[in-house]
């Protein structure tokens, strides 16, 4: 019969080393503590020898045997001085691999917590659609059930943003806490709190190059590695082009950990060779679509 030894965790390794050195160390400090008593002894005999007029022989044979049990004795000392170092040593990384397990054990659970929201969600969306189509299908036309299906509308909108608003900040918090570094909070963009009361539907999205575009008569600019309500027309141009990704993407989660998400010091100039105009990219991807239909036909 085959026996198969479970490997040991990061956790029993360092435990294990550390009691190794725990028990090397008692083994040398018990020998350091009989060098040392045999040392005492010695010096005691040396100096009777020398008060009771031993001749010259005598006290030349008790000094070297008394040096050779000091030099024994100084590097037992020494041993021990290094041992208690390395004992040391090995307590730091066994609290740290503790530590760095509950740190596992909490990361997951966030990240557990961000996954049951992101399956939790598509229920939610059908539930709203539901209601919304329970008013929209029907022949009767009523305002307040109007009134009724536009609010459960924007609703559902502001939800499938908080969604993955949440489950980016959720994501985040568990880079964060498996790095150590989980009081270190990173503050939400302005740009993220931009209502959605305002007419256009948004989706929340990570921006990988500086970006402008146009929302009726302003000009919007956002730096490179922010989030970003950016509208529904402009997602599929700026997806296309890899100029922004999902919060979720695997990416953007190194990019967040590496930048955040603080609101830039300033939005980039107008003037800047790398900001990308998503209005006109739209266009041209537009142009060309139809040259390809022209030429077709």
């Amino acid at each position: 019969m085959a026996f198969f030894r479970r490997e040991l965790g990061p956790v029993e390794r360092f435990e294990n080393a550390l009691k190794e050195k725990l028990a090397a160390r008692q083994k040398l400090a018990n020998q350091s503590a009989l060098t040392e008593k045999e040392l005492a002894e010695k010096r005691t005999a040396a100096e009777r020898l020398a008060v009771a007029g031993a001749d010259s022989t005598r006290l030349d044979r008790a000094e070297a045997g008394m040096r050779v049990v000091e030099d024994r004795a100084r590097t037992l000392r020494a041993a021990l001085v290094e041992l208690d170092e390395q004992v040391a040593s090995a307590e730091r990384a066994w609290n740290e691999a503790k530590a760095q397990r509950d740190r596992n054990a909490s990361a997951d659970a966030i990240e557990a917590m961000a996954a049951a929201i992101e399956r939790a969600a598509p229920g939610f969306q059908a539930s709203a659609t539901t209601l919304i189509e329970a008013v929209t299908r029907s022949p009767a036309s009523i305002p307040e059930a109007t009134k009724f299906s536009t609010s459960v509308e924007a609703v559902r909108r502001e939800i499938a943003s908080a969604v993955d608003l949440i489950c980016w900040e959720l994501r985040s918090a568990a880079v964060r806490e498996r790095a150590g570094n989980a009081n270190v909070a990173i503050p939400a963009s302005s740009e993220a709190e931009r209502p959605a009361s305002d007419g256009i539907e948004r989706q929340m999205i990570y921006t990988l190059h500086p970006l402008q575009w146009r929302e009726g008569g302003e000009t919007r600019r956002i730096s490179a590695f922010a989030m970003v309500g950016l509208p529904i027309a402009l997602l599929p141009v700026a997806l296309r082009h890899h100029h922004v990704d999902y919060l979720n993407a695997r990416r953007v989660q190194t990019l967040m950990h590496l930048h955040g998400n603080r609101k830039p010091d300033a939005d980039p100039l107008p003037d800047d060779p790398s900001l990308v105009d998503l209005d006109a990219l739209l266009t041209e991807d537009d142009q060309a679509s139809q040259g390809k239909v022209a030429q077709a036909s």
